[in-house]
């Protein structure tokens, strides 16, 4: 049997000033300076190199100890996806270091699958949160530009002449529809789409 790896994980941006407080608490558990994998962060950019070499040296029965849960990804839906990936795919054990109850190693005799499932589903919740306010925001920001009158969607094309040829023959009888599709080169539901428009147009001049 292969020997448990005690591994850390720390990720800090540049505005981040807290990367001594979670180096200080990987040292106060022990962790050797080559098992700790660092990522910064600057502008825009979330590439993480070392955490890809992390999870590429994790085994299972291995622990990671991380300072807090966000440090796990960008949003709950990413950290959601990366606890599933190490816990139940790679089979180690995860430590949030600032919430003791996410500790998947105090929980044994199928525990650790219950704790996991809450903890899952919670961050289902927030992603589902996250979402939901995003949406909110581009909703507010749609409506707030309708009202300064920007119009959205693609530009209506105005009706050719020989369409509404096609279209004359077509509803007197003397060309199918597939005839008419094939003159004016367009799908079914474009075709139709346009019928419609263009029958409307008539029905308002």
């Amino acid at each position: 049997m292969s020997e448990i790896r005690h591994y850390g994980y720390i990720r800090v941006s540049t505005k981040d000033q807290n990367e001594a407080r979670q180096l200080e608490a990987m040292q106060d558990l022990g962790i050797m300076e080559r098992d700790y994998f660092i990522d910064k962060k600057s502008g825009k950019n979330f590439d993480r190199p070392q955490y890809q070499a992390l999870k590429n040296v994790l085994r299972k029965g291995d622990i990671l100890f991380i300072k807090e849960l966000d440090r796990l990804g960008r949003n709950a839906e990413e950290i959601k996806r990366e606890w599933q990936d190490i816990t139940h795919e790679i089979g180690a054990h995860i430590v949030i270091l600032d919430m003791p109850i996410l500790d998947t190693r105090q929980y044994h005799n199928g525990l650790e699958k219950v704790i996991s499932s809450i903890v899952l589903e919670l961050l289902s919740y927030m992603a589902e949160r996250e979402r939901e306010k995003i949406n909110g925001r581009q909703n507010e920001g749609i409506a707030a530009a309708k009202n300064n009158g920007v119009v959205f969607g693609r530009p209506k094309q105005a009706i050719s002449d020989d369409f509404i040829m096609v279209y004359e023959e077509w509803k007197q009888g003397s060309i199918t529809a597939v005839e008419a599709m094939r003159r004016v080169e367009m799908k079914p539901n474009t075709f139709y789409r346009r019928v419609k428009e263009y029958e409307q147009q008539k029905q308002v001049g």
